[in-house]
């Protein structure tokens, strides 16, 4: 599989690096607080549980399936997800945890709906990558762990078309 990239931007040792630094800064953040931590899925899956191993703070767990790419290599503009299915936030402290920030359309959804129907004491998001292009939305992540450009990258946790997914890195895709 790693002979489909083009390159490879982050191996696995840097990941564990800069999660180190990410979760210092959640826990110094949310220390004292009740956290409730709703990761997307599934390109969040490996980047929740390294990241929340690395948060010595009790936190509730809750996961969301979203899909807005389709098995392509954009954002479709359609973020689909059961909002019934949103786990109790009211009066606690919420942060969802994402794979990237491409479009904004996926984080742009789920925050508007989390501030409106689950009315959270605060809701902040942390993505693993955050591509370094001009966005239709106004919306930016409070915590990123790499900055990327416009590219389109695999690796873990992150597909095409539910490919790629385990790689320990993150490459670009030779597409």
């Amino acid at each position: 599989m790693q002979g489909d990239l083009k390159r490879v931007l982050y191996r696995e040792a840097e990941i564990a690096a800069r999660l180190d630094e990410l979760a210092a800064q959640i826990t110094s953040d949310y220390s004292g607080k009740e956290l409730t931590v709703l990761a997307i899925l599934n390109g969040s899956l490996i980047f929740m549980a390294d990241l929340l191993r690395r948060i010595p703070l009790p936190l509730q767990l809750d996961c969301l399936r979203v899909k807005s790419y389709y098995g392509g290599t954009a954002s479709s503009g359609r973020v689909q997800f059961d909002r019934a299915a949103l786990p109790l936030v009211q009066a606690r402290h919420v942060l969802l945890l994402d794979d990237i920030l491409d479009s904004g359309n996926t984080l742009a959804a789920i925050v508007e709906t989390i501030r409106l129907e689950g009315r959270p004491l605060s809701l902040k998001s942390c993505v693993l990558l955050r591509k370094t292009k001009k966005r239709s939305l106004s919306i930016e992540a409070d915590y990123v762990g790499f900055e990327i450009e416009d590219e389109f990258v695999v690796g873990y946790g992150l597909d095409y078309q539910e490919r790629y997914r385990n790689l320990p890195l993150i490459g670009v895709l030779n597409i």
